[in-house]
């Protein structure tokens, strides 16, 4: 049985700039421990709240919205970083040792979802295309890293570009929004 509303729907906000700006600022603060800039485990810690559970609410919000892709995206990658974290955390407390073969699989099956995502970015923006292309570049240098094959340098300065361009993203729809027009472009793909 279906309910008719008598008042209308709450109208949810763009999601857009909370998941951008949580996965893009996470992923630098990452690359910048690969690269040996810090010795932190902050970007896995942070990796739980901002770049996993404030993606997953935005991804929620995104699914409530109508948004596939969103949701899809958002959810996924948020629950990736719940995931990495939560494997060093694991690693940390002697419940599990995780292995290099096993994380550079991980980051070879993240890449090939990476990039029947980024296919759907041709239908979005420039900048999207450019998060999900490097992300998937990413993802490969990260296994490659992991099969002992590159030093995790090429992946964290590569990361960069790809976190930088998300919070970027991030701030356009933000600066874009409140503006009511383009200050910060962010390119249309194909109609």
């Amino acid at each position: 049985m279906s309910q008719i509303s008598t008042k209308d729907e709450p109208q949810w906000a763009n999601p857009g700039a909370l998941g951008l700006a949580a996965f893009g600022l996470n992923t630098v603060l990452l690359q910048i421990h690969n690269i040996g800039w810090i010795d932190s485990y902050m970007p896995l810690i942070y990796g739980i709240f901002w770049g996993g559970i404030a993606q997953v609410i935005a991804g929620i919000i995104d699914g409530k919205r109508g948004d596939t892709f969103g949701l899809t995206a958002f959810c996924s990658y948020g629950l990736f970083w719940i995931g990495i974290a939560m494997a060093f955390v694991f690693q940390w407390t002697g419940v599990v040792t995780l292995d290099n073969s096993g994380l550079a699989w991980t980051f070879i099956m993240w890449a090939v979802f990476t990039f029947f995502m980024m296919i759907g970015t041709l239908k979005m923006t420039f900048v999207h295309f450019f998060v999900f292309a490097s992300l998937v570049i990413l993802f490969g240098l990260l296994a490659a890293h992991k099969f002992g094959a590159i030093s995790a340098v090429p992946a964290g300065i590569e990361g960069l570009f790809c976190g930088a361009a998300s919070a970027y993203g991030a701030a356009a729809v933000i600066i874009n929004g409140k503006f009511g027009r383009t200050v910060l472009p962010m390119g249309r793909m194909l109609k």
